[in-house]
């Protein structure tokens, strides 16, 4: 980062308000707590978030839920009771946005969907994520990631020869929760300078959807969708990881003309094949795919991944090894550039948090700790003016 660090966060101010699960709302909202927001997480009275029981990794704690959680302030209501919904909707008369990825139908039946909030708070901003939308044949089905997968194509795409792979992380979540971050920005930008709250609506198939456009196009277009290659390109060729003679894998691409020139000369010492009709152009280089790729794999095994990587440096070729996560945890870009910062968790424990991505000059992210399930709750009860004789009833109905 550069410049001065005294600026206050750009979203300090805003309060979040979000009845939210699993990864994709938790994603967006931590992302506005990383800007400044106040985030509120309404959960479940006993076990909260579900995300929180995915698994016990990270000192007992869950890998998800101590990724996506950092930074809010945990409140535990029952909705099903009416001293929980009332605490709710003081918390949204004092909120600028509501986030909630219920259950379809949940959020209208608590009227909680956008048209009813739009009476009682017309200055909230509602945003609301769902599996396949609000309206239309799917709006009543439930989803999660790996279905999204298999609904927008990926997973055919994904694999090899052998079969079909889900992506190894959870894109469809991932891809929701950047979009309706980057809605509710957008929504808010718009209410102050128009003073108008718009409503914002994501689902994970659409936002995984868009993502999909390339290969959508190729087989529209191209009468038939990219093959399964593993490593390789549909595309692209030569693009992979090939196998050095110290066994270690590693990957690099062409991305031009001048690179296979310079491929052929100084990587393969063959500079005529850079003429060769085979592989004159690109579409020529994928149609003839295996043959070059037989010939870049020969020239592998006689060099280890050093000096393979090495002499592609010097050949303006990007290239990388092909990390496990072992060593993705140790990157030097990583520990160069000072990218971890402790955050901590629920029992205290200090655990390693990668900042967020972009770095605003003249501000720091907020990387303060993960909450404990509830752990705020009587403090916003108070903020809220309810009395110790009122938070201790509530408690004893299992309201809170």
């Amino acid at each position: 980062m550069t410049g001065r660090l005294a600026d206050p966060p750009p979203l300090a101010g805003i309060t979040v308000v979000s009845l939210e699960q699993a990864v994709a709302a938790p994603f967006a909202t931590r992302q506005l707590a990383d800007l400044g927001a106040r985030v509120i997480k309404v959960e479940r009275p006993g076990d909260g978030d579900f995300a929180r029981r995915y698994d016990t990794t990270v000192h007992g704690e869950s890998s998800y839920f101590v990724w996506l959680n950092r930074s809010k302030e945990s409140i535990t209501l029952d909705l099903k009771t009416d001293a929980g919904r009332e605490v709710l909707e003081r918390l949204l008369a004092r909120a600028d946005v509501f986030v909630q990825n219920l259950a379809p139908g949940a959020a209208d039946r608590l009227g909680l969907g956008p048209d009813a909030l739009a009476e009682r708070f017309p200055s909230l901003i509602p945003a609301g994520l769902s599996g396949w939308g609000t309206s239309g044949p799917w709006s009543g089905r439930k989803a999660y990631d790996l279905l999204v997968q298999c609904q927008t194509g990926l997973v055919s795409l994904t694999g090899n020869e052998h079969g079909t792979a889900r992506a190894g992380i959870s894109v469809a979540d991932i891809a929701g929760g950047m979009y309706l971050y980057s809605g509710i920005l957008t929504a808010l930008f718009t209410r102050a300078t128009t003073g108008r709250a718009r409503a914002v609506e994501v689902s994970l198939f659409e936002a995984l959807a868009e993502w999909m456009h390339q290969p959508a196009y190729y087989t529209r277009f191209g009468g038939t969708q990219p093959p399964r290659i593993g490593t390789r390109h549909a595309t692209i060729a030569p693009y992979g990881a090939f196998t050095a003679a110290d066994g270690k894998d590693v990957l690099f691409s062409i991305q031009n003309e001048r690179e296979w020139a310079a491929l052929c000369e100084r990587f393969l010492g063959r500079p005529e094949l850079a003429d060769d009709p085979r592989f004159a152009t690109g579409s020529d280089r994928v149609a003839h795919r295996d043959e070059l790729d037989a010939l870049v794999a020969a020239r592998f095994t006689e060099l280890d991944s050093a000096t393979a990587g090495r002499i592609l440096d010097e050949a303006g070729i990007a290239n990388a090894g092909v990390n496990d996560m072992a060593a993705f945890l140790d990157h030097p870009v990583l520990e160069a550039r000072e990218r971890w910062r402790d955050v901590r968790i629920p029992d205290g424990t200090p655990v390693p948090a990668l900042l967020p991505p972009a770095d605003l000059a003249g501000t720091a992210p907020r990387m303060d700790p993960v909450p404990a399930v509830g752990e705020h709750t009587e403090p916003l009860l108070a903020e809220l003016g309810y009395g110790a004789a009122e938070i201790a009833a509530m408690r004893a109905a299992h309201a809170i």
